[in-house]
């Protein structure tokens, strides 16, 4: 079976760049989904929510969460995903998954344990 990854992030992002090198260099199919051109699903969103928890996907130090006022923002779960949908720009970036395998954020020594299974 060959090995391929989806990575949720955006062109201007240095970590998503970094995981699309990462695997670009052993060879491995990665399907890019830019989320500056199409959101991640709230579905989608979720698989992440429920392995690593809402918060565990918001990047606090990202430029939009500041110009948002988000700092103070108290919000529940479901409320963070919906704006997290409409927000992109405040995702920890990459999201990668790999069939049932999810990772936020670089993880590339989990990656690598992914490609040695």
């Amino acid at each position: 079976m060959t090995l391929s990854v989806q990575i949720f992030g955006t062109r201007k992002s240095s970590d998503t760049r970094k995981a699309q090198r990462f695997f670009a260099e052993r060879r491995i199919q990665v399907h890019f989904v830019d989320l500056m051109e199409r959101a991640a699903s709230l579905g989608e969103l979720r698989r992440f929510a429920q392995k690593f928890g809402v918060r565990a996907l918001i990047d606090p130090a990202s430029k939009r969460y500041r110009e948002l006022g988000l700092t103070t923002a108290a919000r529940s779960d479901e409320r963070w995903l919906d704006l997290l949908v409409e927000e992109p720009l405040l995702l920890r970036m990459p999201l990668v998954r790999h069939g049932q395998q999810l990772t936020v954020g670089l993880a590339e020594a989990e990656w690598r344990e992914w490609m040695a299974r």
